[in-house]
């Protein structure tokens, strides 16, 4: 039976690391991501999980720590936020490259200069190619629900990855919100124990990890099959999320159609900024507009085809883009979408926002505007390609 509680994203995180009850984690606080780690200490403090916790003395050890941990067996788990992922920048695709399925929560937080503590998905869309799957989360119960997945999809033999479980800063963070708990005991039947394939402690089964790989040995054939694997754990994920929906009552996939049977216009977004669309596709249905709303869960593996197939037949479509890919002629997201569409042989119109940067807060009546510039698009207007929703002038 689970239980029905009101606490912060943060905390509701800690807590799925208690039920999953890793055997390390490595984790430097920073904010916003500082209340997981604090939280999770004191279940460590208070003896209520066996996990061995190691403080560290920045960001890139404690991935370094985690590494380490990983490839000898363990199951880790860690988090994150903004300057504290860049900083570990480089052990990120040493943790990808060696097929190492380590769990870690980024806090969405934008990357200085000027400093900055709020929320946008710059760093986490610094780290899109570094190897790892993304799973964004668009409040506290499902970056709860992706916590407990994710030990599944990255665990997976198929898949062994590590995954990076996005979680938008202070808006879902430090917000206190309704979350139902799952019984600690159905966690762990769900998440199991952890039988790695191969480790370093493992002297019947000798592997070599690391070691040097030169100018003609197989660093091209890791690197394909690390993709192979990435491309696995697209299935992996449909069906871990089918699997904890007959648990939960709340089922996942790759992404959510929401109002998306008839609609002639949609919105394509990610985090908690779905909410908010929501509530405009709700005003919008309700006076006859055929609006309607995909909210992406998994931007690695992108669902490019799947994505194809869910617009196809639109007449326009908006993506909602929470950082800025400098020197790019629009955002992360956008970008990935119209490359989805571009063989297709109907597609819609598709336009871009770029919104939220440093935090700047986006409401209904901004996503009105991109309802409303649909509409004008889908009647054969002209719209701009690429906007800057709520900039000041």
């Amino acid at each position: 039976m689970a239980k029905t509680v009101a606490i912060t994203g943060n905390v509701a995180c800690a807590h799925a690391m208690r039920q999953i009850d890793p055997d390390v984690v490595a984790a430097y606080p920073i904010t916003p991501q500082t209340t997981i780690v604090e939280e999770f200490s004191n279940f460590v403090a208070k003896g209520q999980v066996e996990t061995e916790y190691v403080t560290v003395e920045s960001e890139h050890s404690a991935m370094s720590a985690c590494i380490g941990a990983s490839a000898a067996g363990s199951r880790v788990m860690t988090t994150t936020s903004s300057q504290g992922l860049a900083l570990m920048w480089e052990m990120l695709y040493i943790a990808a490259g060696l097929r190492l399925p380590i769990v870690m929560h980024n806090v969405n937080r934008t990357l200085s200069a000027p400093i900055n503590i709020h929320c946008d998905h710059s760093d986490s869309m610094g780290a899109r190619d570094a190897g790892w799957i993304q799973l964004f989360s668009e409040d506290a119960q499902e970056a709860y629900d992706n916590t407990i997945q994710a030990i599944r999809i990255a665990e997976h033999p198929d898949v062994h990855l590590p995954v990076m479980v996005l979680l938008d800063g202070f808006i879902i963070s430090h917000a206190i919100a309704r979350l139902d708990l799952l019984e600690d005991d159905q966690v762990k039947e769900f998440v199991g124990a952890y039988q790695p394939g191969y480790h370093l402690l493992d002297p019947q089964h000798q592997a070599t990890m690391g070691a040097f790989d030169g100018l003609h040995g197989n660093y091209f054939e890791f690197k394909r099959a690390q993709v192979e694997a990435i491309r696995n754990s697209k299935q992996v994920t449909i069906d871990v999320g089918k699997e904890f929906g007959a648990m939960s009552g709340r089922s996942y996939g790759l992404f959510e159609l929401y109002e998306m049977d008839d609609a002639e216009v949609a919105v394509i977004v990610m985090g908690s900024t779905a909410g908010t669309t929501r509530a405009v596709v709700k005003e919008l249905r309700a006076d006859g507009v055929k609006a309607g709303m995909i909210k992406l869960r998994a931007f690695r593996p992108f669902p490019a085809p799947e994505l194809a197939a869910a617009v196809r037949d639109m007449k326009a479509v908006a993506v909602l883009d929470r950082a800025e890919s400098v020197g790019a002629d629009a955002g992360p997201a956008y970008l990935e979408v119209r490359n989805a569409l571009y063989d297709s042989e109907r597609r819609p119109a598709i336009i871009n926002y770029i919104y939220g940067l440093g935090g700047r807060d986006v409401g209904l009546e901004l996503i009105r505007d991109v309802y409303s510039d649909l509409a004008d698009l889908a009647g054969g207007k002209s719209v701009e390609a690429v906007s800057y929703l709520g900039l000041r002038e």
